[in-house]
């Protein structure tokens, strides 16, 4: 019976032994495949005023009336917004974002939006190109399609998020995840 005993837990402590490499050998295999991407990190604040730097091109369908937050469905409007490094539009310029907007939702509060931001920043030259859907009171992600200079072959997300609706001036807070595939280094890295 003691050698019984002894035996399967023999039989168990190899068996646990087998797994155990095996896993490692798996985890080392992974490792061996995943390549460390060059990534920056950023926040900025984009400050759109209607009839200076945004404009109603096409006004949409019947619904709800225009105001800082609703636009009526099937709206248009084009945007050409300065970016700066603090909440106050005084602060220092170190960008633009530029595009256009379209109403999707019937009750006037998302929108799908292309944007090219173009960044004059003492690292990064470049532009970062976007596309997805907005709304117009909550945070929003999106995702990285392209760039240029500095910002060429990037990747990643950037997140809007209202900061002050009020007024005639809104202000967006724009948070940047980018990341550079191993194949594309920027050419002024930190």
């Amino acid at each position: 019976m003691a050698l019984s005993l002894c035996y399967s837990s023999f039989l168990s402590y190899l068996l646990l032994s087998v797994l155990l490499c095996r896993e490692a050998t798996s985890i080392s295999h992974h490792h061996h495949h995943h390549h460390e991407l060059k990534s920056i990190h950023f926040t900025l604040f984009q400050h759109e005023t209607i009839n200076k730097t945004a404009y109603l091109i096409v006004n949409g369908v019947a619904g709800p009336s225009t105001s800082q937050t609703t636009t009526p469905f099937g709206t248009l409007y084009v945007f050409q917004d300065p970016l700066t490094l603090k909440p106050n539009s005084n602060s220092k310029i170190v960008g633009t974002a530029e595009g256009t907007s379209i109403t999707s939702s019937l009750n006037g509060l998302q929108s799908i939006s292309t944007v090219k931001i173009t960044l004059m920043m003492n690292h990064y030259k470049g532009s970062i190109s976007v596309v997805g859907g907005t709304h117009n009171t909550k945070p929003s992600n999106h995702p990285v399609v392209g760039g240029t200079g500095d910002f060429l072959f990037v990747q990643g997300y950037v997140t809007s998020s209202p900061v002050d609706l009020s007024g005639i001036t809104v202000t967006y807070k724009i948070q940047f995840h980018l990341y550079w595939p191993p194949y594309a280094i920027p050419s002024h890295p930190k």
